[in-house]
């Protein structure tokens, strides 16, 4: 993530990880500029952020890797998501939403 932005709640990066790769097998640097293309450039994950995240949702049984050839010829690491890991998405979405809504019931309380 980019330094200047807000600390993120415990697990966002998971799902928004989770919700790139339940697009389709794909290899990290392109999880991360994925994410950034989607988000507008909001969302600028570091290496230092990204693969630490990609091996736990892996010890997690949420992803699973294989290596592959990437488009320019070179190996990479291509992550899919797990049946657990498509539940485990479905429940955290579930989670956001219910987060956000009450977050905005707040921010429209008036003062």
């Amino acid at each position: 993530m980019n330094e200047d932005r807000p600390d993120f709640l415990k697990g966002t990066l998971d799902m928004l990880i989770l919700k790139i790769v339940a697009m389709g097998p794909i290899h990290g640097y392109a999880i991360a500029q994925r994410m950034q293309q989607i988000s507008r450039d909001f969302f600028q994950l570091q290496q230092g952020s990204l693969y630490p995240a990609l091996h736990r949702l892996e010890d997690r049984a949420w992803l699973q890797a294989e290596w592959k050839e990437t488009s320019t010829g070179r190996e990479a690491k291509f992550y899919s998501l797990t049946k657990t890991g498509r539940k485990q998405l479905e429940a955290e979405v579930v989670n956001w939403e219910r987060l956000t809504e009450a977050v905005a019931l707040i921010l429209r309380t008036a003062e």
